[in-house]
């Protein structure tokens, strides 16, 4: 037996939804000609949709059918909306990148949406799936995994220099096998190569290490290349300090940057609402995840 649809109303949201309400006030809920905020409106309409009133439940449906623009837009970006209705908007919306994006990228899409949305070809739903793995704040207080050894040592400043011009005279076939197969020195000097070939050749060096990773991860210099390779590494991205420095840095993929802040601690959203330096999206969520958790 499938599991009950569970709808979470606020107080406003739920006045609407009360058995004793005068139909016609609930039917101009399920119209939409009521004032509330976008997720609790997305909710409402919602349960409207399962009402056991015909006119309200096809009412509802007409509503959600026909959202668009700034209601939208904000109903998906509520971090209180429902799974549900996120799967809902995807079959609705699956020809619309900005609204897929919106979709892919909030905390509580649930995989079968990624599923159906990563079979209408959709690239982003198709990453984090390939990306997939149970990520716990357990972790929270971990640094870097990697032991301590050769490749931990500080770098040698006249080896590096020499490299360093070494560099300069070596074509790109030599370039990236040297980024595969070279020493700490070596990659901290191709990983920075205006060539993608070259600097993506670094992360796949069998020798990086978790701390050389927490470093690129922190790094607003890095290509859109590098920063997904990181994102799309099952065992990189289990350490908490590269997925805090993942959500951090502007340069990472925002639907990855998403869905690492939804396993960070408490502490650290705080200082996302409060950061400067983050992008307005992850400041806009990480408040609105603080707000929500002090609701419940």
């Amino acid at each position: 037996m499938a599991e009950p649809l569970r709808i979470e109303l606020s107080a406003a949201a739920a006045l609407f939804a009360e058995a004793d309400i005068p139909r016609e006030f609930m039917l101009q809920a399920a119209r939409g000609e009521i004032e509330l905020p976008a997720g609790d409106f997305g909710g409402l309409l919602l349960y409207l949709a399962h009402s056991p009133d015909q006119g309200v439940s096809s009412t509802a449906v007409s509503t959600l059918r026909g959202l668009s623009g700034e209601r939208l837009a904000g109903t998906l970006d509520a971090p209180q909306t429902n799974p549900r209705l996120l799967e809902i908007m995807a079959h609705l919306h699956n020809d619309e990148p900005d609204i897929c994006e919106r979709i892919v990228s909030h905390p509580s899409v649930g995989e079968e949406t990624l599923t159906f949305l990563a079979g209408c070809g959709f690239q982003l739903a198709q990453d984090l799936l390939s990306s997939s793995l149970p990520l716990s704040q357990a972790d929270e207080n971990l640094e870097s995994t990697a032991e301590p050894g050769e490749d931990e040592e500080p770098v040698d400043e006249e080896q590096y220099q020499s490299k360093y011009q070494m560099a300069q005279n070596l074509g790109v076939s030599e370039k990236i096998k040297m980024a595969l197969t070279g020493d700490k020195e070596w990659r901290s000097i191709l990983i920075k190569d205006s060539n993608k070939l070259v600097s993506g050749s670094v992360m796949k060096n069998p020798r990086i290490t978790d701390n050389e990773v927490l470093n690129i991860a922190k790094s607003t210099a890095m290509n859109d290349d590098i920063m997904r390779s990181i994102c799309m590494n099952k065992e990189w991205v289990k350490v908490y300090p590269i997925r805090k420095a993942l959500v951090e840095n502007s340069k990472t993929p925002l639907p990855f940057a998403l869905r690492f802040m939804s396993t960070l601690g408490e502490k650290d959203i705080a200082a996302l609402g409060k950061s400067k330096s983050v992008s307005s999206v992850i400041s806009t969520q990480a408040k609105r995840m603080l707000l929500s958790k002090k609701k419940n």
